[in-house]
């Protein structure tokens, strides 16, 4: 039994990547092709790249908010929640880098954050900029 294990796991590897990989491939280059394998068949790959979207598109959606308030002529400086939802389960919040005692203020923090419903944030310094999103 032990000799047909032995034949039988590098055969399947063999399938797995794809039959032309050459003796010259590393073991971490078959190591990348079995997980991008394995990513493919189980949908992980899909839900990075989503999450990566849903990043981008909450850090896009908030800087259009902070640009309407700027325009609005809204005072930015204490750091107000500029959307409990800038799209779902992200808030788009104003902060200040480094960090002051008016951004600890739960009054000027997203309270669906603050209460655990989102969970995810776009911080913006009141200028616009990035400060983080996560």
């Amino acid at each position: 039994m032990g000799k047909v294990k032995f034949f039988i796991i590098p055969a399947l590897l063999f399938v797995l990547t794809g039959c032309s990989k050459t003796a010259s491939n590393t073991n971490s280059s078959l190591a990348n092709d079995i997980t991008g394998t394995v990513d493919a068949a189980t949908g992980i790959g899909a839900i990075k790249i989503k999450e990566k979207t849903d990043r981008d598109l909450a850090i896009a959606q908030a800087k259009e908010l902070w640009r309407a308030r700027f325009l609005s002529g809204t005072d930015l400086s204490n750091g107000p929640c500029l959307s409990n939802e800038a799209i779902p389960g992200w808030v788009a919040d104003i902060a200040h880098n480094p960090r002051t005692a008016v951004d600890d203020d739960p009054s000027n923090q997203c309270s669906v954050y603050r209460g655990g419903t989102a969970k995810h944030f776009v911080e913006l310094d009141p200028s616009g900029n990035l400060i983080r999103a996560e």
